[in-house]
């Protein structure tokens, strides 16, 4: 899963640059307000982690803005602003989880996947659709009980479709989602890795929509 951290601090960020790296997660970091991109779905985040007392403006007004753009995606605010006026108004904002610093790195994994999992309306660390049980945090996946051999790009695949079950995921954000920090993927890689997946999980299990993506199917 990709993550968009806005952090000011050199020695926090590259902390969580690193403990976040090394849970499975990959990173874009951001110092500024004004590095921040104007509309989060331009990035294709799964998910932020934003600090509100940035040097050259404040992360309430990122969060604003990009909750008034209609984005959707979690934003978990990390802030030495503990008091309680200052979590509500975070909370208030559109914030869906607010941590304050000083945390334990677990802890901030710990409510990343919560809220991760509540977006892909999943009721447990266990993601179930049908036969299929995936554990993002562990990266495994299981089929009627069996563990599944996936390759990297098919774990990420199969939980792109995971998290949007039952509806169509363009061919474009797949790309994106499958390659965060690089050139998107070409439509014969992404083609390769549905083959591929097809094989292991069934391949009843992923419908095309010709010409626009590919849904996970109970």
């Amino acid at each position: 899963m990709h993550l968009l951290l806005i952090e000011d601090d050199l020695d926090l960020g590259r902390a969580l640059l690193a403990a976040l790296q090394l849970h499975g997660f990959s990173v874009e970091w951001w110092r500024r307000a004004a590095d921040a991109p104007a509309r989060l779905d331009d990035l294709d985040a799964d998910a932020v982690l934003l600090d509100m007392g940035l040097p050259d403006g404040s992360g309430f007004d990122l969060l604003a803005r990009w909750r008034r753009q209609g984005c959707r995606a979690p934003i978990l605010v990390i802030t030495a602003q503990g008091a309680l006026q200052d979590r509500l108004a975070g909370l208030d904002a559109g914030a869906d989880d607010y941590l304050v610093k000083p945390f334990a790195t677990e802890e901030l994994v710990s409510r990343l996947r919560a809220v991760l999992r509540r977006c892909a309306a999943q009721a447990s660390e266990v993601w179930t659709l049908g036969e299929l049980r995936i554990r993002p945090g562990a990266r495994t996946a299981e089929l009627a009980g069996e563990a599944l051999d996936l390759s990297r790009r098919e774990f990420q695949l199969l939980l792109e479709l995971a998290r949007a079950a039952g509806k169509v995921v363009p061919k474009s954000q797949i790309a994106q989602k499958l390659e965060p920090l690089g050139e998107p993927l070409n439509a014969a890689a992404i083609e390769m890795h549905v083959f591929n997946l097809r094989r292991k999980i069934g391949a009843e299990r992923i419908r095309t929509t010709r010409g626009v993506g590919y849904a996970l199917v109970s």
